[in-house]
């Protein structure tokens, strides 16, 4: 476990936690303290994020869940209340990439399936969380955006960043909204990131390596556990009043 524990005693519902980026944030939460919920499509790698959380000392359970359905988003804050007791932060971090086409070449089924998982996912999601948190004193959700989209456009990968910008633009009106409710709502933007959806295609880790050396001001891509820290900061106390905030964490890439 952590020296720090920042988040003792709270309960923390990750998204998308079955690889990637959400498994490490889940993992981070728990070292410091947090009951995690690990939530996801595939209950194999759900258990996997489990496994490891708990060979580290920490607390948590896994819930299959899809957020394109409202039912089963609301179904997923159900059973975190139910286990836990209660929500106190939600990171809303499941999504897909889908590339290759420029915007007039762009595939509808592509389009339709971004629009459905990286944007009505995270409405679905935030609905859900937001509906328990206003009810039960407050809270801190955070959604993982990107910065391809808000922040900076290359060609080939269209419906992901307008997708994205979404995700954005979603972010800052719902804080809005619900910053009277009690609930605290920001977004990170990661750049290329240790994760698989950074690599282009056929690409290798090494290969990679050589490429963000050029591309990123800082010479490498972010390490998961940078972009894990962010997401903590936003949900912590010591962001009380950061609303509706999107922190990039791209190694200046976007500067």
């Amino acid at each position: 476990m952590s020296v720090s524990a920042r988040f003792t005693g709270r309960t923390v519902l990750v998204t998308g936690a079955g690889s990637g980026l959400g498994r490490e944030i889940a993992r981070a939460f728990a070292a410091e303290g947090a009951r995690v919920v690990a939530a996801g499509r595939t209950a194999a790698a759900l258990d996997a994020t489990v496994a490891l959380i708990e060979a580290e000392g920490g607390t948590a359970t896994a819930v299959t869940a899809d957020v394109t359905s409202r039912a089963s988003t609301r179904e997923l804050v159900r059973r975190t209340v139910e286990t836990y007791g209660g929500l106190d932060v939600a990171v809303n971090n499941a999504g897909i990439l889908r590339g290759g086409h420029s915007a007039a070449d762009f595939p509808l089924d592509d389009w339709q399936a971004l629009l459905d998982t990286n944007v009505t996912g995270v409405l679905n999601a935030l609905q859900a969380e937001v509906a328990h948190m206003r009810a039960h004193g407050g809270g801190a959700i955070v959604n993982i955006s990107s910065n391809l989209g808000p922040h900076v456009r290359i060609p080939g990968v269209f419906g992901y960043q307008v997708s994205k910008a979404a995700v954005s633009a979603l972010t800052r009106a719902a804080a809005r909204d619900h910053i009277a409710d009690g609930v605290r709502i920001n977004a990170v933007s990661p750049g290329a990131a240790e994760s698989t959806m950074s690599l282009l295609p056929g690409e290798t880790e090494a290969e990679r390596e050589v490429r963000m050396k050029e591309q990123s001001p800082l010479g490498r891509i972010s390490s998961a556990a940078e972009v894990a820290a962010a997401v903590l900061y936003l949900a912590s106390d010591a962001a009380g009043s950061a609303v509706g905030t999107d922190l990039v964490v791209d190694g200046g890439v976007s500067a």
